[in-house]
């Protein structure tokens, strides 16, 4: 698997926008959006996940938490968009337009409801994707198999209200540009150890997980 991954990223380096970002070393960017949200909260998280893919793969990263505002133009240097938070989510006629840009233009934007922001987030994708929805993906997806495999889809990490983890998608032909996880909330378990005290085999399950989404992002 690491050698087909470091030949992935020969692929990626050669091809699209995001070229000197790949060769800096690739970073997740947290979108930074308005609405009251807490967009900010567990700095932490993007930071473990990219030192365990640097860990796991082949894959050369900088493992630094750096945030973008959604209106900026400098989220198109980055081909990973990482959105949390537990309350709401508002975007402007302008940022809506910006970001169905980015997503168009092969960026891809991972959202972990941290719990409480399904109903502002599927609002606001709707904004941006008005001729499409979330839909639920089958645990036979690829992005369940591609590192770890996780036969039965979306690892439950906390339970919330008690329901089933579910991942959702918004394609752009056949890619998948918006990946959103439901009553599960992995990146929650990519925190360090001490803040919410989860076992370390959810830790690692949920590290693995947010590997794949690293990969799956970037081999399409």
């Amino acid at each position: 698997m690491k050698k087909s991954l470091y030949l992935l990223i020969i692929i990626l380096l050669t091809t699209g926008s995001v070229y000197s970002q790949l060769l800096d070393g690739f970073q997740i960017a947290r979108l930074k959006y308005n609405g009251g949200g807490d967009w900010y909260n567990d700095p932490n998280e993007e930071v473990n996940l990219l030192n365990f893919v640097k860990q796991n793969t082949n894959i050369h990263v900088k493992a630094e938490y750096v945030f973008i505002d959604i209106s900026s133009d400098d989220i198109f240097s980055y081909p990973f968009l990482y959105l949390t938070g537990h309350g709401n989510i508002v975007f402007s006629k302008d940022e809506t337009e910006r970001l169905r840009k980015y997503l168009d233009a092969g960026g891809f934007l991972y959202a972990d409801d941290d719990y409480g922001m399904d109903k502002a987030f599927r609002r606001e994708m709707k904004k941006v994707f008005p001729e499409k929805d979330l839909v639920e993906l089958p645990f036979s997806y690829g992005l369940y198999h591609n590192l770890y495999e996780f036969p039965n889809g979306v690892p439950k990490t906390h339970e919330h209200d008690g329901k089933p983890a579910q991942g959702f998608g918004i394609f752009t032909g056949k890619r998948l540009a918006v990946y959103y996880t439901y009553e599960s909330n992995p990146s929650d378990a990519w925190n360090d150890p001490e803040v919410h005290n989860d076992p370390p085999e959810k830790r690692l399950e949920a590290l693995k997980f947010g590997a794949n989404i690293v990969v799956w992002a970037l081999s399409q």
